[in-house]
């Protein structure tokens, strides 16, 4: 069934009479008329009882004519939605993010999608990994900026925003080596704060296993889910965080950032846009490639 056809079925309803109605379409009344007939023998039921007084709908037209009008009006939105989208004009997209993607990441998409598509209206959110992920399955948000590897139900597209080495997070009192940087032996033995394992269950354990494997016991004294509660723990002594060398351009009081001499077998922290495999384009396909390079 074709989507004029509904229209013209909305038409001959609103107008009471095939006549009125294909005056107000601008189209032939023989052309409306077969349209209508085309319709009732795709249904298998007769829609409009006509007369000299007009035609009126059957039991079977009034029972379906709330949905025809709103799928007709969800297509129109749709459909207007899509120019929109189009010309940059507007549109609406819900954005889930970790909080490692606010200091860096975020405001360069920003820039970018304000350049590209000026109208579009971003919701942002701010959510862990794990509700990303069923958020992204529920339809809650429309793309996450998430740590990499994650486990996302559904058909889901993927694109790596950010790849960065591992530096420590020390508390101001922390006894660096003589070059400024830190071992992992003393990394250990400080112990680590760290995101929870539930939260990021890849990125926990390639910490402690990158230990294991130097030698060291892996001991986890203190778990935040959110950067900067992370950068707080360090602060209060709870022991080092092993965080993404953006790290850097934060001023914290009671922390400083060093390198990890013996850190070429940490894992890296990936941050990924992860959002819905559609059909046809979607504003979360247009914000998950923008170019975020500086500018």
């Amino acid at each position: 069934m074709e989507t004029r056809h509904l229209r013209y079925f909305l038409a001959v309803v609103d107008h009471g009479s095939v006549s009125r109605a294909s005056a107000w379409l601008g189209i032939a009344q023989p052309a409306l008329s077969q349209a209508l007939r085309r319709m009732e023998q795709d249904l298998g039921v007769r829609l409009f009882d006509r007369s000299r007084q007009g035609a009126s709908p059957t039991p079977a037209a009034l029972s379906i004519l709330e949905d025809v009008r709103a799928s007709v009006a969800r297509i129109d939105a749709a459909a207007q939605r899509a120019r929109e989208i189009g010309r940059g004009a507007a549109g609406q997209l819900t954005v889930g993010l970790v909080s490692s993607a606010l200091f860096d990441t975020l405001p360069r998409a920003l820039r970018a999608l304000r350049r590209q598509a000026p109208g579009v209206r971003v919701i942002l959110r701010e959510m862990s990994n794990a509700e990303q992920a069923e958020a992204l399955q529920t339809g809650e948000i429309d793309i996450g900026l998430m740590h990499t590897p994650v486990a996302v139900g559904g058909r889901m597209r993927e694109r790596q925003l950010l790849r960065e080495r591992l530096v420590a997070a020390v508390p101001d009192e922390f006894e660096a080596e003589a070059d400024g940087t830190v071992t992992l032996a003393r990394i250990a033995r400080a112990g680590l704060v760290m995101y929870p394992q539930s939260q990021l269950p890849a990125f926990y354990a390639g910490i402690l296993d990158a230990l294991r494997r130097a030698g060291h016991e892996a001991h986890v004294a203190q778990e935040a889910n959110r950067t900067l509660t992370v950068l707080a723990c360090v602060a209060g002594g709870c022991g080092v965080a092993l965080l993404p060398s953006w790290i850097r351009s934060l001023n914290f009081s009671g922390v400083r950032f060093c390198e990890v001499r013996d850190g070429q077998d940490l894992p890296s922290f990936d941050l990924s846009a992860i959002w819905p495999a559609r059909s046809t384009p979607t504003l979360a396909d247009l914000f998950a490639n923008l170019d975020l390079r500086a500018g």
